[in-house]
């Protein structure tokens, strides 16, 4: 099953710095994870970590809005056309931003984290300490 997906500007840095791609799948999920297979780290600028379409892109097939499809199960035939358009208010600062934020939270978890045990140590050690 032969899709073409239309890449923007954006994301060619994934393609080889291709306009259209071709993928497979059922399903528009099916077909991201086969891009996936063949351009790593496309699926992650599109789809978020629980498994929902990024808010900041557009994703359309053959010109209808997958929001109204079934969003990531929309279901895809032989010959449609998909096309990944960034939001116009988002842009490509909208990619940027959703990776900076990522970034922040797991530092911040990762903070958080380091700080309980700390914490958890310094505690430890003034039970048993002299006094």
């Amino acid at each position: 099953m032969a899709i073409e997906v239309r890449i923007p500007t954006i994301l060619r840095s994934y393609t080889g710095g291709a306009k259209v791609v071709e993928g497979a799948g059922d399903t528009l999920s099916d077909l991201l994870t086969d891009l996936d297979s063949r351009h790593a780290g496309l699926k992650a600028r599109l789809v978020t970590d629980a498994g929902v379409l990024h808010r900041f892109v557009n994703v359309y097939v053959n010109d209808e809005d997958v929001r109204f499809l079934g969003a990531l199960d929309a279901k895809l035939s032989d010959g449609d056309s998909v096309t990944v358009l960034p939001a116009v208010a988002g842009g490509a600062f909208g990619f940027a931003a959703a990776a900076a934020i990522s970034q922040h939270r797991a530092a911040t978890a990762a903070l958080s984290q380091h700080r309980a045990t700390a914490a958890s140590v310094a505690a430890r050690r003034a039970a048993v300490a002299p006094r």
